[in-house]
């Protein structure tokens, strides 16, 4: 492996023996010590044939449902499993932030459990002296480090655990597997503070999470697993949209139809056909103007040949709609065959009953068949409304009052 390269996990597999039947007492050896079925066992094969090379100063990425081998494959990386076949080769020392809390024993103080884990990573008393003050200050626990730790709520016990682990990590390499499962927003708030400052230091790090939004935040590149097999490995924002488009379809959907607006500023649909423009015949309107006049121009991209139908809608600033219809609700759907690259120009005119203020007009054009929008335009065009006779309502038309004494 190059010096450049951090971890090298190379054609990694992993099984494990599933057995079919056990003795669960001494008893049941003795009736039928014989059993043949006792020695049958399924292979469950935990990862299979995986490989990836990870840089220095990299965060890195797995991600996958639960089951598909992400946590196998990081305590594989970790030291903690061997493989089967394949190798995974490090180039520097290693901390896993796995399974935080190992090694605690609940009859004893928090101050007494610092230690403790200090020394089963590694650390003499000294160095651990010398850090204690920073992982208290960082944990937020000073309160309580006397108190024995089976008083301690799972989210304190967290709290701890990670304190531990991050103040005395001194690493070139660092493990995270969800460990911000637990813990008030502060601590995790608090958590991604530390990630953020360990891409400032270069670190390397491999981060196992189901939170794409992070993924998508602290990771560079990532793989995605997915029965015991990378099917996937790219950037983060390609593994997010991947693992969303695989298993959460109904949010990746929503968030195509979001991207689609950004990308078409505002424009969207299934296409098929495109709106070109849209004008005013006046762009500010008084009460002098009876009406407001659009106009819009479509092209057809490909032929329709029961025609399309049209529609307009109007919005107030705050996005609520005041009006709005299609050529069909008003009778003028036509059906005739528009062929591909023919152009139209509708005009829509309408009273002038606007209150004061400004309004928003989003053209759209449907299929006459499904009416499924082949194109829309969000905040497509902006028109003025100048009323000295204003009132708090949505709409202001012309009324006259008659008044007759008797």
């Amino acid at each position: 492996m190059s010096k450049e390269f951090a971890i090298s996990v190379k054609n990694v597999s992993k099984n494990f023996k599933l057995p079919h039947e056990k003795a669960d007492s001494v008893k049941a050896l003795f009736v039928n010590p014989f059993n043949k079925d006792r020695k049958k066992y399924e292979t469950q094969h935990a990862l299979r044939n995986i490989s990836f090379d990870i840089p220095k100063g990299e965060f890195f990425g797995i991600v996958g449902r639960n089951g598909s081998g992400k946590s196998t494959l990081l305590k594989i990386i970790a030291g903690i499993y061997k493989p089967n076949e394949g190798s995974v080769t490090i180039n520097g020392r290693l901390v896993p932030f796995i399974e935080l809390g190992v090694g605690f024993n609940p009859e004893l103080t928090g101050r007494e459990n610092v230690y403790l884990n200090g020394a089963l990573m590694g650390f003499s008393e000294k160095e651990i002296d010398l850090k204690y003050k920073a992982i208290v200050e960082f944990s937020e626990l000073e309160r309580f480090m006397d108190q024995k730790l089976k008083n301690y709520s799972s989210g304190m016990q967290v709290r701890l655990a990670f304190s531990v682990a991050t103040i005395l990590a001194d690493s070139e390499v660092l493990l995270i597997d969800e460990v911000l499962a637990v813990g008030d927003a502060d601590f995790q708030r608090k958590c991604f503070e530390y990630f953020k400052m360990l891409k400032k230091n270069h670190k390397t790090v491999i981060f196992v999470s189901h939170d794409m939004n992070a993924i998508r935040e602290y990771c560079d590149r990532a793989v995605l697993i997915e029965d015991s097999r990378v099917i996937f490995e790219g950037t983060s924002d390609q593994i997010a949209k991947e693992y969303t488009r695989l298993f959460l379809p109904d949010v990746y959907d929503a968030q195509q139809q979001s991207e689609l607006k950004a990308s078409n500023k505002g424009r969207w649909g299934l296409g098929g056909a495109t709106i070109d423009s849209i004008k005013f015949k006046k762009k500010v309107l008084t009460p002098d103007d009876a009406t407001l006049e659009i106009t819009v121009k479509v092209t057809a991209k490909k032929d329709y040949p029961d025609g399309l139908v049209y529609g307009v809608t109007l919005k107030n600033q705050q996005g609520e709609g005041l009006a709005g219809t299609n050529s069909r609700i008003i009778r003028q759907e036509t059906k005739d065959f528009i062929a591909k690259g023919e152009k139209a120009t509708l005009t829509w005119t309408m009273p002038n009953i606007f209150n004061e203020g400004k309004y928003i007009v989003e053209p759209a054009v449907s299929d006459p068949n499904s009416m499924d929008v082949i194109t829309w335009w969000d905040d497509a065009g902006e028109f003025q409304v100048i009323n000295e006779e204003k009132t708090p309502y949505k709409i202001a038309p012309k009324i006259n009052l008659s008044i007759n004494k008797s």
